[in-house]
């Protein structure tokens, strides 16, 4: 008698439906013994202020420039940006088969406290929600400037994500042009908008929702997943209940349920494994500049590089970098994991 087919156990792939592209799931491959690299695991004892810590209050900057002697989030063009506002115009096109084009814009860098020694979930709902305040009027004030027509908000967190400041903060590239991940979900978005008159994200969250395989927590106006089709381990994705283009449509509530979803989503992730979880995060949402787009739906993807430990890390090689991206723990799985751990972050249990 043949196996019957069973998500859980069995081989597959899964179909994202924001990029139109598939992941393979092998969870049987969780019962290997791991014999590969060890990561060491960071230093978490770093001082309230550090004097040669650039980030910090009334600080010099590498540029020359000194900071203010802030109290609350901070905001300050990039010392060493990647986009440039002044870049000349140009493009390069040689037989159609070497192509270049210039690309401007304006890279911030957002403190997220005076404090050198926190990190999102320490921070208090008040402080979180002058963070998501600041991401607000940036957003707005970057997109005045009419060659901008995208606005990527986002955070590395942790040495192992590449975060050359330990300092807690993020980052804003304004540039000239969508970036590749955002043309992708904007496509998906707009194929599924002018079928159904409706949002795919929306559409896919009602089923989330019925199902609640996936679900990591829900407040009134957010819900936490992991992804139907989630690459990395623990990854996961905050999508807004109400269906809005981008952070400035939301209201004072859900400005402060956006903060409750913030503290919450990352300290689960600290209690995961007990240890300051590193990622990338990031908000995706509608271009700037560039008409309307009914079709986009707010959400913000974290992607951590953990998958088993604090010290054993998810590597991207081989067949991923090759031929597909996999993974070995199924999505269901790791919701699951991450639903049964507290709300009060470890560090400050007895």
């Amino acid at each position: 008698m043949e196996d019957t087919f069973k998500l859980s156990e069995h081989p597959h792939k899964r179909y994202n439906i924001l990029t139109g592209e598939w992941v393979l799931v092998a969870p049987h491959r969780t019962k290997r013994p791991w014999q590969g690299k060890v990561e060491a695991e960071a230093a978490n004892n770093r001082p309230e202020y550090d004097p040669a810590c650039y980030l910090c209050p009334g600080n010099k900057r590498s540029d020359g420039s000194q900071n203010p002697a802030y109290t609350k989030s901070y905001s300050f063009i990039n010392d060493f940006s990647s986009l440039l506002q002044d870049t000349p115009v140009g493009k390069t096109d040689i037989g159609g088969l070497l192509k270049a084009e210039s690309q401007s814009g304006i890279c911030k860098v957002i403190s997220f406290s005076p404090r050198h020694d926190l990190t999102l979930p320490e921070l208090s709902l008040e402080e979180l929600a002058g963070v998501i305040d600041i991401w607000i009027a940036e957003y707005r004030e970057l997109s005045q400037h009419s060659f901008i027509k995208y606005i990527q908000i986002f955070e590395n967190k942790g040495d192992i994500m590449g975060c050359s400041n330990p300092h807690p903060h993020g980052q804003i590239w304004a540039q000239s042009s969508v970036p590749v991940e955002v043309e992708k979900e904007t496509l998906k978005q707009k194929e599924h908008y002018l079928k159904n008159r409706s949002g795919l994200l929306a559409d896919y969250l009602k089923i989330e929702l019925e199902q609640r395989e996936r679900i990591v927590f829900e407040n009134n106006d957010f819900v936490a997943l992991v992804p139907f089709w989630a690459i990395w381990p623990y990854e996961t994705m905050l999508i807004s209940k109400r269906h809005v283009k981008d952070v400035t449509e939301f209201t004072n509530h859900e400005k402060a349920s956006l903060a409750e979803a913030l503290k919450k989503l990352t300290t689960l992730y600290d209690n995961l494994f007990k240890t300051s979880f590193p990622y990338s995060a990031g908000m995706h949402q509608a271009p700037v500049n560039d008409g309307e787009h009914p079709e986009w739906h707010w959400h913000m993807h974290f992607y951590p590089p953990l998958l088993r430990s604090a010290t054993v890390k998810k590597f991207m090689v081989g067949y991923e970098l090759l031929a597909n991206a996999q993974r070995d723990i199924t999505p269901e799985f790791a919701a699951a994991q991450l639903r049964q751990q507290s709300d009060i972050h470890y560090k400050t249990q007895a």
